[in-house]
């Protein structure tokens, strides 16, 4: 069994990691260079780092933070956050990134997969999707931080980005982002089962048994969280323990 990964996700706004509930009530939590030095020493796996307003507001992310983080961690270290082209993807990993999260932009372009995976390796493309379950209970793809439905089938989707190049695929369930109740089990084990690569499950992290829950029953390769971590309801180097314990492989 491959040692499944935790990973710290930071949301960044203003140069200030914050955390909301289902994309909304943002409060401010610490900030980054900080908090990442702390993950580093704490025992997580790798890092990640989303300039959650750089899409919406059509800005560049902050790359003079990507590079003092890049340069305190030794833990591999994925940030996503307007980037929307080639140049964009070269100048975060020059920055210190090792791998590149794109959401937004790969819906609009689906192509940037394509050539990002062939002249970076897909290795370090990761295609991140927020999905929400409707009305007819389908899951849709939304973009610009949760703001924009796109209409798009969330497993159709996941199966088009990894034909396109995408070595890593991010589920961040909409539904129970923030609310501790859990990851979606349903939407993370079908995509998992539809896709030939890794799959990471965010959003609903509330406990050490949640996290174990999506590892097994998710069929989820990585857990990531924010608020459980950032506020120490979870220690990792414990969580490690209980998953250990409960007959899951994780990396010491």
């Amino acid at each position: 069994m491959l040692a499944k990964r935790i990973i710290p996700c930071m949301d960044v706004d203003k140069g200030r990691v914050v955390k909301g509930h289902k994309f909304q009530n943002i409060q401010d939590v610490a900030h980054p260079v900080e908090l990442a030095k702390e993950y580093n020493q704490s025992g997580a796996d790798e890092l990640v780092f989303y300039d959650i307003t750089a899409s919406n507001e059509n800005r560049p992310m902050f790359l003079d933070i990507v590079e003092q983080i890049a340069s305190e961690i030794a833990i591999p270290f994925t940030v996503g956050g307007g980037i929307n082209s080639i140049q964009d993807i070269q100048q975060t990993l020059r920055s210190g990134a090792d791998k590149i999260s794109i959401n937004s932009a790969a819906v609009k372009n689906p192509e940037l997969i394509q050539e990002a995976s062939r002249k970076f390796g897909s290795q370090c493309i990761v295609l991140s999707l927020d999905a929400k379950q409707m009305d007819t209970g389908k899951w849709h793809i939304f973009i610009k931080g949760g703001r924009e439905d796109t209409g798009m089938d969330a497993i159709e989707w996941a199966k088009e980005g990894e034909r396109l190049g995408a070595g890593e695929i991010v589920v961040n369930a909409m539904d129970t982002d923030g609310d501790k109740s859990g990851y979606n089990l349903e939407l993370t084990k079908t995509i998992a089962n539809h896709v030939n690569v890794p799959v990471v499950a965010s959003g609903g992290a509330g406990s050490d048994s949640h996290i174990a829950d999506v590892l097994t029953e998710g069929d989820a390769d990585a857990a990531l969280a924010a608020s459980v971590f950032h506020y120490n309801e979870i220690q990792i180097p414990e969580l490690k323990n209980y998953l250990d314990q409960n007959g899951i492989a994780v990396r010491r």
